[in-house]
Protein backbone atom coordinates (compact mmCIF):
# COMPACT_ATOMS: atom_id res chain seq x y z
CA UNK A 1 0.00 0.00 0.00
CA UNK A 2 3.05 1.83 -0.11
CA UNK A 3 5.07 1.89 -3.05
CA UNK A 4 5.61 4.69 -5.02
CA UNK A 5 2.61 7.07 -3.45
CA UNK A 6 4.29 10.42 -2.31
CA UNK A 7 2.94 13.31 -1.32
CA UNK A 8 1.65 16.10 -3.56
CA UNK A 9 1.39 13.91 -6.23
CA UNK A 10 -2.34 12.42 -7.89
CA UNK A 11 -1.39 9.23 -6.28
CA UNK A 12 -1.55 10.31 -2.96
CA UNK A 13 -4.65 11.83 -3.27
CA UNK A 14 -6.48 8.78 -4.61
CA UNK A 15 -4.72 5.91 -3.69
CA UNK A 16 -3.65 3.85 0.25
CA UNK A 17 -0.62 5.06 1.72
CA UNK A 18 -0.41 3.54 5.26
CA UNK A 19 3.29 2.19 5.93
CA UNK A 20 3.44 -1.16 7.85
CA UNK A 21 5.86 0.19 10.56
CA UNK A 22 3.06 2.21 11.82
CA UNK A 23 1.21 -0.73 13.49
CA UNK A 24 3.34 -1.00 17.07
CA UNK A 25 2.60 -2.95 20.56
CA UNK A 26 0.08 -1.08 22.03
CA UNK A 27 -0.81 1.63 20.10
CA UNK A 28 -0.74 3.06 16.23
CA UNK A 29 1.91 5.76 14.84
CA UNK A 30 2.91 7.35 11.82
CA UNK A 31 4.79 10.11 10.03
CA UNK A 32 2.74 11.96 8.24
CA UNK A 33 2.02 12.67 5.18
CA UNK A 34 5.29 10.33 4.90
CA UNK A 35 3.84 7.36 5.56
CA UNK A 36 0.19 7.92 5.83
CA UNK A 37 -2.49 9.54 3.64
CA UNK A 38 -5.95 10.40 4.34
CA UNK A 39 -7.11 7.41 2.13
CA UNK A 40 -5.02 5.14 4.57
CA UNK A 41 -6.26 6.73 7.37
CA UNK A 42 -9.99 6.00 6.29
CA UNK A 43 -8.72 2.60 5.86
CA UNK A 44 -7.54 2.58 9.46
CA UNK A 45 -10.74 3.14 10.75
CA UNK A 46 -12.48 0.65 8.70
CA UNK A 47 -10.08 -2.06 10.08
CA UNK A 48 -11.07 -1.00 13.81
CA UNK A 49 -14.70 -1.02 12.92
CA UNK A 50 -14.15 -4.19 11.57
CA UNK A 51 -12.56 -5.34 14.68
CA UNK A 52 -15.58 -3.57 16.70
CA UNK A 53 -17.62 -6.38 15.16
CA UNK A 54 -15.52 -9.09 15.06
CA UNK A 55 -15.70 -8.82 18.77
CA UNK A 56 -19.50 -8.25 18.97
CA UNK A 57 -19.71 -4.98 20.49
CA UNK A 58 -23.73 -3.96 21.30
CA UNK A 59 -24.06 -1.75 19.59
CA UNK A 60 -20.84 -0.79 17.94
CA UNK A 61 -20.36 2.41 19.31
CA UNK A 62 -17.27 4.15 19.39
CA UNK A 63 -15.93 7.13 20.98
CA UNK A 64 -13.68 9.21 18.98
CA UNK A 65 -11.56 12.52 19.64
CA UNK A 66 -8.14 14.38 18.61
CA UNK A 67 -5.52 16.41 20.30
CA UNK A 68 -4.43 19.64 19.44
CA UNK A 69 -2.28 19.26 16.23
CA UNK A 70 -2.82 21.10 13.23
CA UNK A 71 -3.60 17.78 10.93
CA UNK A 72 -5.38 15.80 13.90
CA UNK A 73 -9.07 17.01 12.88
CA UNK A 74 -8.38 15.76 9.27
CA UNK A 75 -7.28 12.44 10.25
CA UNK A 76 -9.96 12.00 12.75
CA UNK A 77 -12.82 12.92 10.20
CA UNK A 78 -11.06 10.85 7.83
CA UNK A 79 -11.26 7.71 10.45
CA UNK A 80 -14.78 8.73 10.84
CA UNK A 81 -15.45 8.19 7.32
CA UNK A 82 -13.76 4.66 8.11
CA UNK A 83 -15.56 3.78 10.97
CA UNK A 84 -18.98 4.88 9.25
CA UNK A 85 -18.43 3.04 6.50
CA UNK A 86 -17.99 -0.37 8.92
CA UNK A 87 -21.04 -0.16 10.27
CA UNK A 88 -19.83 1.95 13.23
CA UNK A 89 -22.27 4.66 15.67
CA UNK A 90 -19.66 7.32 15.89
CA UNK A 91 -19.45 9.73 19.09
CA UNK A 92 -17.29 12.64 18.20
CA UNK A 93 -16.50 14.64 21.38
CA UNK A 94 -14.07 16.85 19.65
CA UNK A 95 -11.03 18.34 21.24
CA UNK A 96 -9.90 16.16 23.78
CA UNK A 97 -7.10 14.42 26.60
CA UNK A 98 -6.80 10.61 26.11
CA UNK A 99 -8.22 10.17 29.50
CA UNK A 100 -10.98 12.49 28.72
CA UNK A 101 -11.65 10.10 25.63
CA UNK A 102 -11.71 6.70 28.01
CA UNK A 103 -13.66 8.52 30.22
CA UNK A 104 -16.60 9.15 27.81
CA UNK A 105 -16.67 5.37 27.39
CA UNK A 106 -18.17 5.15 30.67
CA UNK A 107 -20.07 8.75 30.58
CA UNK A 108 -21.28 7.72 26.62
CA UNK A 109 -21.89 3.71 27.62
CA UNK A 110 -19.28 3.22 24.57
CA UNK A 111 -17.37 0.01 24.32
CA UNK A 112 -15.30 1.19 21.89
CA UNK A 113 -12.62 4.20 21.47
CA UNK A 114 -10.77 5.36 18.74
CA UNK A 115 -8.23 8.98 20.37
CA UNK A 116 -6.42 10.43 17.51
CA UNK A 117 -3.01 11.47 18.73
CA UNK A 118 0.71 11.76 18.48
CA UNK A 119 0.71 12.16 22.44
CA UNK A 120 4.31 13.80 22.86
CA UNK A 121 5.80 13.21 19.78
CA UNK A 122 7.35 15.66 17.14
CA UNK A 123 5.22 17.47 14.99
CA UNK A 124 5.02 15.65 11.75
CA UNK A 125 3.68 12.39 13.52
CA UNK A 126 -0.16 11.49 14.21
CA UNK A 127 -1.49 7.85 16.06
CA UNK A 128 -4.41 6.50 16.98
CA UNK A 129 -4.92 4.72 20.47
CA UNK A 130 -7.50 2.29 20.27
CA UNK A 131 -9.68 -0.02 22.48
CA UNK A 132 -12.79 -1.91 22.58
CA UNK A 133 -13.27 -3.30 26.10
CA UNK A 134 -13.04 -0.26 28.53
CA UNK A 135 -10.61 0.78 30.33
CA UNK A 136 -8.17 -1.73 28.41
CA UNK A 137 -7.10 -0.81 24.95
CA UNK A 138 -5.23 -2.76 21.94
CA UNK A 139 -2.30 -4.57 23.17
CA UNK A 140 -0.17 -6.99 20.55
CA UNK A 141 -2.67 -9.13 19.32
CA UNK A 142 -5.16 -7.03 18.48
CA UNK A 143 -2.82 -4.47 16.98
CA UNK A 144 -0.97 -7.81 14.79
CA UNK A 145 -4.88 -8.33 13.92
CA UNK A 146 -5.75 -4.65 12.92
CA UNK A 147 -2.57 -4.41 10.96
CA UNK A 148 -3.62 -7.64 9.33
CA UNK A 149 -7.40 -6.19 7.97
CA UNK A 150 -6.06 -3.06 6.83
CA UNK A 151 -2.73 -3.97 4.88
CA UNK A 152 -4.38 -7.44 3.49
CA UNK A 153 -7.70 -5.35 2.46
CA UNK A 154 -10.02 -7.32 5.20
CA UNK A 155 -11.91 -4.68 6.24
CA UNK A 156 -15.65 -5.01 6.11
CA UNK A 157 -18.33 -2.68 4.99
CA UNK A 158 -21.86 -2.88 7.14
CA UNK A 159 -24.77 -0.61 7.10
CA UNK A 160 -26.01 0.84 10.02
CA UNK A 161 -23.06 3.69 10.53
CA UNK A 162 -23.70 6.81 11.73
CA UNK A 163 -22.36 9.76 13.69
CA UNK A 164 -23.15 12.30 16.54
CA UNK A 165 -21.09 15.57 17.74
CA UNK A 166 -21.46 15.39 21.44
CA UNK A 167 -21.41 18.87 23.39
CA UNK A 168 -19.89 19.56 26.81
CA UNK A 169 -17.98 16.07 27.55
CA UNK A 170 -15.02 18.80 28.92
CA UNK A 171 -17.19 20.14 31.48
CA UNK A 172 -18.19 16.59 32.49
CA UNK A 173 -14.94 15.19 32.63
CA UNK A 174 -13.77 18.32 35.09
CA UNK A 175 -17.13 18.18 37.13
CA UNK A 176 -16.33 14.32 37.73
CA UNK A 177 -12.28 14.84 38.61
CA UNK A 178 -13.28 17.23 41.31
CA UNK A 179 -16.11 14.78 42.93
CA UNK A 180 -14.50 14.55 45.85
CA UNK A 181 -14.37 18.03 46.87
CA UNK A 182 -12.02 20.72 47.07
CA UNK A 183 -8.84 20.67 49.30
CA UNK A 184 -8.60 21.98 52.93
CA UNK A 185 -5.32 22.54 52.42
CA UNK A 186 -4.26 25.83 50.12
CA UNK A 187 -1.76 24.89 47.47
CA UNK A 188 -0.14 26.55 44.84
CA UNK A 189 0.47 24.72 41.97
CA UNK A 190 2.64 25.50 38.54
CA UNK A 191 0.66 23.43 35.51
CA UNK A 192 3.22 23.11 32.77
CA UNK A 193 1.26 22.04 29.44
CA UNK A 194 3.80 22.76 27.02
CA UNK A 195 1.15 24.27 24.31
CA UNK A 196 -0.67 20.79 23.96
CA UNK A 197 -4.24 19.85 24.28
CA UNK A 198 -3.93 20.04 28.32
CA UNK A 199 -3.60 23.42 28.34
CA UNK A 200 -7.75 23.85 28.43
CA UNK A 201 -8.22 20.76 31.28
CA UNK A 202 -5.45 20.48 33.45
CA UNK A 203 -5.40 24.20 35.16
CA UNK A 204 -9.28 24.22 35.59
CA UNK A 205 -9.21 20.97 37.02
CA UNK A 206 -6.64 22.24 39.90
CA UNK A 207 -8.47 25.19 40.56
CA UNK A 208 -11.85 23.04 40.87
CA UNK A 209 -10.16 21.17 43.22
CA UNK A 210 -9.34 24.64 45.41
CA UNK A 211 -5.65 25.26 44.20
CA UNK A 212 -3.94 28.40 43.28
CA UNK A 213 -2.63 27.96 39.82
CA UNK A 214 0.30 29.64 38.32
CA UNK A 215 -0.20 28.25 34.72
CA UNK A 216 2.80 28.05 32.05
CA UNK A 217 2.56 27.16 28.50
CA UNK A 218 -1.19 26.51 28.54
CA UNK A 219 -1.98 28.59 25.41
CA UNK A 220 -2.70 26.09 22.65
CA UNK A 221 -0.30 26.20 19.92
CA UNK A 222 0.24 23.25 17.91
CA UNK A 223 3.50 24.54 16.52
CA UNK A 224 5.18 23.89 20.12
CA UNK A 225 7.19 26.86 20.22
CA UNK A 226 9.23 25.87 23.29
CA UNK A 227 9.39 21.93 23.69
CA UNK A 228 7.62 19.13 22.94
CA UNK A 229 4.90 18.80 25.83
CA UNK A 230 6.84 15.75 27.32
CA UNK A 231 7.07 15.61 30.81
CA UNK A 232 9.94 12.48 30.62
CA UNK A 233 11.98 15.43 28.83
CA UNK A 234 14.80 17.21 31.01
CA UNK A 235 14.42 20.63 28.99
CA UNK A 236 10.65 20.68 30.02
CA UNK A 237 11.35 19.52 33.40
CA UNK A 238 13.95 21.41 34.08
CA UNK A 239 11.56 24.91 32.87
CA UNK A 240 8.64 23.68 35.26
CA UNK A 241 11.62 23.71 38.55
CA UNK A 242 12.19 26.79 37.33
CA UNK A 243 9.03 28.42 37.72
CA UNK A 244 7.86 26.37 41.03
CA UNK A 245 11.33 28.20 42.55
CA UNK A 246 10.77 31.71 41.07
CA UNK A 247 6.32 31.56 41.96
CA UNK A 248 7.62 29.46 45.76
CA UNK A 249 4.91 26.82 44.27
CA UNK A 250 4.22 24.13 46.63
CA UNK A 251 4.32 21.63 43.49
CA UNK A 252 4.86 21.81 39.96
CA UNK A 253 2.75 19.31 37.25
CA UNK A 254 3.94 18.96 33.54
CA UNK A 255 1.45 17.16 30.68
CA UNK A 256 2.34 15.23 27.70
CA UNK A 257 0.21 16.53 24.60
CA UNK A 258 -2.44 14.17 25.41
CA UNK A 259 -2.59 14.56 29.07
CA UNK A 260 -2.41 10.97 30.21
CA UNK A 261 0.88 11.41 31.45
CA UNK A 262 1.93 13.58 34.23
CA UNK A 263 5.15 14.82 35.50
CA UNK A 264 5.73 16.39 38.87
CA UNK A 265 8.05 18.80 40.52
CA UNK A 266 8.59 19.48 44.35
CA UNK A 267 8.75 22.84 46.14
CA UNK A 268 12.49 23.07 46.08
CA UNK A 269 12.80 22.53 42.21
CA UNK A 270 13.93 19.04 42.46
CA UNK A 271 12.52 17.06 39.53
CA UNK A 272 11.05 13.80 41.11
CA UNK A 273 11.00 10.98 38.06
CA UNK A 274 7.58 9.33 38.30
CA UNK A 275 8.40 6.04 39.34
CA UNK A 276 9.63 7.64 42.71
CA UNK A 277 6.36 9.46 42.58
CA UNK A 278 4.37 6.43 42.37
CA UNK A 279 6.27 5.04 45.29
CA UNK A 280 5.20 8.24 47.41
CA UNK A 281 1.64 7.62 46.43
CA UNK A 282 2.04 3.90 47.48
CA UNK A 283 3.16 4.58 51.09
CA UNK A 284 0.25 6.90 51.26
CA UNK A 285 -2.23 4.91 49.81
CA UNK A 286 -1.48 1.86 51.68
CA UNK A 287 -2.81 3.64 54.62
CA UNK A 288 -5.88 4.40 53.28
CA UNK A 289 -6.19 0.48 51.10
CA UNK A 290 -4.91 -2.26 53.04
CA UNK A 291 -2.82 -4.50 51.94
CA UNK A 292 -2.79 -3.11 48.19
CA UNK A 293 -0.98 -4.56 44.79
CA UNK A 294 0.76 -1.93 42.55
CA UNK A 295 1.88 -2.69 39.39
CA UNK A 296 4.95 -0.92 38.00
CA UNK A 297 6.90 -1.31 35.05
CA UNK A 298 10.28 -2.34 34.20
CA UNK A 299 11.77 0.54 33.90
CA UNK A 300 10.92 1.28 37.38
CA UNK A 301 13.04 1.90 41.02
CA UNK A 302 14.03 -0.89 42.98
CA UNK A 303 12.07 0.93 45.96
CA UNK A 304 9.07 -1.17 45.43
CA UNK A 305 10.73 -4.56 46.06
CA UNK A 306 13.10 -2.84 48.72
CA UNK A 307 11.55 0.12 50.52
CA UNK A 308 10.90 -1.17 54.10
CA UNK A 309 7.62 1.20 54.70
CA UNK A 310 5.94 -0.36 51.59
CA UNK A 311 7.13 -4.06 53.17
CA UNK A 312 5.71 -2.86 56.84
CA UNK A 313 2.31 -1.70 55.30
CA UNK A 314 1.49 -5.12 53.61
CA UNK A 315 1.92 -3.57 49.91
CA UNK A 316 2.55 -6.17 46.97
CA UNK A 317 4.49 -4.90 43.88
CA UNK A 318 4.14 -6.64 40.38
CA UNK A 319 6.65 -5.37 37.75
CA UNK A 320 5.18 -5.72 33.90
CA UNK A 321 6.15 -4.67 30.85
CA UNK A 322 6.37 -1.37 29.62
CA UNK A 323 3.47 0.63 27.73
CA UNK A 324 0.14 2.00 28.52
CA UNK A 325 -1.84 -0.91 27.34
CA UNK A 326 0.30 -3.71 29.31
CA UNK A 327 -0.29 -1.87 32.53
CA UNK A 328 -3.42 -1.39 32.12
CA UNK A 329 -4.27 -4.55 31.41
CA UNK A 330 -2.10 -5.71 34.18
CA UNK A 331 -3.77 -3.69 36.75
CA UNK A 332 -7.07 -5.08 35.79
CA UNK A 333 -6.09 -8.68 35.84
CA UNK A 334 -4.52 -8.53 39.61
CA UNK A 335 -7.11 -5.86 40.82
CA UNK A 336 -4.61 -3.46 41.82
CA UNK A 337 -5.37 -0.56 43.41
CA UNK A 338 -2.86 1.24 40.84
CA UNK A 339 -0.33 1.16 38.44
CA UNK A 340 3.07 3.42 37.27
CA UNK A 341 5.28 3.95 34.43
CA UNK A 342 8.20 5.42 35.07
CA UNK A 343 7.39 7.36 31.84
CA UNK A 344 4.58 9.36 33.83
CA UNK A 345 1.32 6.98 33.41
CA UNK A 346 -0.59 6.53 36.51
CA UNK A 347 -3.24 4.07 36.04
CA UNK A 348 -5.78 4.42 39.22
CA UNK A 349 -8.17 1.46 39.75
CA UNK A 350 -11.47 2.17 41.88
CA UNK A 351 -12.20 4.20 44.33
CA UNK A 352 -9.93 6.48 42.23
CA UNK A 353 -10.26 6.27 39.05
CA UNK A 354 -11.68 3.51 36.46
CA UNK A 355 -8.10 1.96 35.86
CA UNK A 356 -7.10 3.94 32.65
CA UNK A 357 -4.64 6.50 32.71
CA UNK A 358 -4.83 9.81 33.37
CA UNK A 359 -2.53 12.56 34.24
CA UNK A 360 -5.03 15.09 35.43
CA UNK A 361 -6.43 12.87 38.03
CA UNK A 362 -2.67 11.86 39.17
CA UNK A 363 -2.28 15.68 39.68
CA UNK A 364 -5.58 16.19 41.79
CA UNK A 365 -4.28 12.20 43.66
CA UNK A 366 -1.18 13.81 44.75
CA UNK A 367 -2.65 16.84 45.49
CA UNK A 368 -5.54 15.20 47.55
CA UNK A 369 -2.16 13.22 49.33
CA UNK A 370 -0.56 16.69 50.18
CA UNK A 371 -3.77 17.33 51.65
CA UNK A 372 -3.61 14.29 53.71
CA UNK A 373 -0.11 15.31 54.93
CA UNK A 374 -0.96 18.70 56.02
CA UNK A 375 2.79 20.14 57.43
CA UNK A 376 4.97 18.04 55.41
CA UNK A 377 6.15 19.36 51.65
CA UNK A 378 6.38 17.48 48.93
CA UNK A 379 10.34 16.90 49.83
CA UNK A 380 9.81 16.24 53.14
CA UNK A 381 7.57 13.38 51.54
CA UNK A 382 10.54 12.59 48.69
CA UNK A 383 13.22 12.90 51.61
CA UNK A 384 11.69 9.62 53.79
CA UNK A 385 12.50 7.40 50.62
CA UNK A 386 15.54 5.36 50.95
CA UNK A 387 18.44 7.37 48.82
CA UNK A 388 18.77 6.29 45.51
CA UNK A 389 20.05 7.63 42.28
CA UNK A 390 18.26 7.24 39.06
CA UNK A 391 18.62 8.05 35.62
CA UNK A 392 15.61 9.73 33.28
CA UNK A 393 14.47 7.34 30.53
CA UNK A 394 17.37 7.52 27.68
CA UNK A 395 16.45 6.83 24.22
CA UNK A 396 19.34 5.94 21.53
CA UNK A 397 18.53 5.84 17.92
CA UNK A 398 17.95 2.21 16.66
CA UNK A 399 15.77 0.92 13.38
CA UNK A 400 12.39 -0.40 14.23
CA UNK A 401 13.20 -3.67 11.90
CA UNK A 402 16.55 -3.58 13.88
CA UNK A 403 15.76 -2.82 17.35
CA UNK A 404 14.03 -6.12 17.93
CA UNK A 405 16.65 -8.43 17.29
CA UNK A 406 19.24 -6.37 19.00
CA UNK A 407 17.43 -6.52 22.34
CA UNK A 408 17.05 -10.01 21.95
CA UNK A 409 20.99 -10.40 21.38
CA UNK A 410 21.46 -8.32 24.54
CA UNK A 411 19.19 -10.73 26.53
CA UNK A 412 21.05 -13.50 25.56
CA UNK A 413 24.54 -11.90 26.31
CA UNK A 414 23.37 -10.73 29.56
CA UNK A 415 21.72 -14.53 30.45
CA UNK A 416 24.75 -16.27 29.67
CA UNK A 417 26.98 -13.74 31.78
CA UNK A 418 24.60 -14.39 34.60
CA UNK A 419 24.61 -18.45 33.92
CA UNK A 420 28.42 -18.53 33.99
CA UNK A 421 28.82 -16.03 37.22
CA UNK A 422 30.56 -13.52 35.57
CA UNK A 423 30.68 -10.07 37.49
CA UNK A 424 29.34 -6.58 36.04
CA UNK A 425 31.72 -3.71 37.52
CA UNK A 426 33.08 -5.71 40.09
CA UNK A 427 29.99 -7.38 41.36
CA UNK A 428 28.16 -10.19 41.18
CA UNK A 429 25.04 -10.66 38.90
CA UNK A 430 21.81 -11.34 41.37
CA UNK A 431 19.29 -11.23 38.45
CA UNK A 432 18.37 -10.90 34.78
CA UNK A 433 14.84 -9.85 34.55
CA UNK A 434 13.36 -10.55 30.72
CA UNK A 435 9.51 -9.75 30.67
CA UNK A 436 10.31 -6.78 28.64
CA UNK A 437 13.75 -6.36 27.41
CA UNK A 438 16.23 -6.91 29.73
CA UNK A 439 16.85 -5.65 33.37
CA UNK A 440 20.11 -6.48 34.91
CA UNK A 441 20.70 -6.00 38.87
CA UNK A 442 23.87 -6.40 40.44
CA UNK A 443 24.46 -8.00 44.19
CA UNK A 444 24.19 -4.33 45.59
CA UNK A 445 21.65 -2.91 44.23
CA UNK A 446 22.38 -1.25 41.22
CA UNK A 447 20.85 -2.22 37.73
CA UNK A 448 20.57 -1.03 34.12
CA UNK A 449 17.60 -1.74 31.60
CA UNK A 450 17.79 -2.00 27.67
CA UNK A 451 14.79 -2.50 26.10
CA UNK A 452 13.04 -1.57 22.73
CA UNK A 453 11.14 1.42 22.39
CA UNK A 454 7.47 0.65 21.01
CA UNK A 455 6.42 3.66 19.44
CA UNK A 456 10.01 4.74 18.46
CA UNK A 457 12.77 3.99 16.27
CA UNK A 458 15.38 3.60 19.52
CA UNK A 459 16.11 1.26 22.14
CA UNK A 460 15.54 2.63 26.02
CA UNK A 461 17.69 2.49 28.56
CA UNK A 462 18.02 3.09 32.41
CA UNK A 463 19.91 3.07 35.27
CA UNK A 464 19.67 3.11 39.11
CA UNK A 465 21.98 2.82 41.93
CA UNK A 466 21.54 2.55 45.54
CA UNK A 467 24.95 2.91 45.99
CA UNK A 468 26.11 5.95 44.85
CA UNK A 469 25.83 8.49 42.02
CA UNK A 470 29.52 7.60 41.04
CA UNK A 471 27.90 3.87 40.33
CA UNK A 472 24.72 5.17 38.68
CA UNK A 473 27.14 6.28 36.18
CA UNK A 474 29.46 3.47 36.26
CA UNK A 475 26.44 1.11 35.23
CA UNK A 476 25.43 3.82 32.66
CA UNK A 477 28.59 3.76 30.74
CA UNK A 478 29.43 -0.07 31.22
CA UNK A 479 26.00 -0.64 29.16
CA UNK A 480 26.79 2.83 27.07
CA UNK A 481 29.98 1.12 26.05
CA UNK A 482 27.80 -2.05 25.12
CA UNK A 483 25.88 -0.58 22.67
CA UNK A 484 28.16 1.14 21.46
CA UNK A 485 29.56 -1.85 20.01
CA UNK A 486 26.33 -1.98 17.62
CA UNK A 487 26.71 -0.24 14.47
CA UNK A 488 22.84 -0.02 14.41
CA UNK A 489 22.59 2.14 17.80
CA UNK A 490 22.86 5.84 17.28
CA UNK A 491 22.60 9.39 18.94
CA UNK A 492 20.55 9.71 22.57
CA UNK A 493 17.93 12.07 22.80
CA UNK A 494 19.29 12.73 25.86
CA UNK A 495 22.29 11.23 27.85
CA UNK A 496 23.42 11.34 31.37
CA UNK A 497 26.96 12.58 32.22
CA UNK A 498 28.66 12.95 36.18
CA UNK A 499 27.43 16.45 36.16
CA UNK A 500 23.93 15.88 35.38
CA UNK A 501 22.65 12.68 37.65
CA UNK A 502 19.00 12.77 38.32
Amino acid sequence: MTKDITPNSESFESEVLIAPQGFREYDARWLTPEHLNLRGVQKLGLGIGTIVHELKKNPPAVVVGHDYRSYSASIKHALIIGLIEAGCQVKDIGLALSPVAYFAQFELDCPAVAMVTASHNENGWTGVKIGAERPMTFGPELMGRLKDIVLENKGVARSGGSYTYVEGMKEKYLKDIAKDGKLKRKLKVVAACGNGTAGVFAPDALRAIGCEVIEMDCTLDYTFPRYNPNPEDLEMLHAIAAKVKETGADIGFGFDGDGDRCGVIDNTGDEIFADKVGVILARDLAKIHKNPTFVVDVKSTGLYDADPALKELGVKTDYWKTGHSYIKRRVNELGALAGFEKSGHFFFNAPIGRGYDDGVLTAVTVCRMMDRNEGKSLADLKNALPKTWGSPTMAPHCPDDKKYGLVDALTKQFEDKFKKGEKILGSAISSVVTVNGMRVTLEDGTWGLIRASSNKPSLVVVVESPVSEDRLHDMFEYIDGILGGFKEVGEYDQKISRKKAA
